[in-house]
């Protein structure tokens, strides 16, 4: 017997016909892992900037309890009201900057129980802040901040100084 004249079977998954499977299997190497990528990054992106922004919500919800409380023992510790004001809002910029946020856009308002520095009069001060979106300065209408925080701490003037 000739050994030209056996004929061997195709191997698995071959036809032998035009637009055979070993053909398309050929023709898709390496794009699962071009999908993967594609997918990952269109899936993931939005995913990391949800946790970033978050972040920066909870930074600035820290920062502003921090200030709140910082301004109002200033101001019940200072002189008087005038000195008082400026001293405590200092100390919320301040707050504010050792979070990382611009201290331009903190609101602080201080009330008092009665007068003002009185011995065993009240002073609450109330911080107010509007939290930028992470990356949000390089996009069109950069100002728009979705989030405030608000904060409040009320302090007690010593009756014997």
């Amino acid at each position: 017997m000739d050994s030209s004249d056996t004929t061997q079977p195709a191997p698995a998954g071959e036809t032998g016909a035009e637009g055979s499977t070993a053909e398309t299997v050929d023709a898709e190497t390496g794009s699962a892992v071009v999908e993967f990528i594609f997918l990952g990054l269109l899936l993931l992106v939005p995913v990391i900037y949800f946790i970033v922004t978050a972040g920066a919500v909870q930074g600035a919800a820290f920062a502003a309890a921090g200030a709140a409380e910082s301004a109002a023992k200033v101001y019940v510790a200072a002189g008087d009201p005038v000195s008082g004001e400026q001293q405590a809002k200092v100390a919320a910029e301040l707050a504010f900057t050792d979070f990382g946020f611009e201290p331009g856009e903190v609101l602080l308002d201080i009330s008092c129980s009665a007068e003002c520095l009185a011995p065993g009069s009240t002073a609450t001060a109330l911080v107010s802040f509007n939290v930028p979106l992470p990356l949000g300065s390089g996009l069109p209408g950069g100002g728009f901040a979705p989030v405030t925080v608000d904060a409040a701490s009320t302090q007690i003037v010593e009756r014997y100084g």
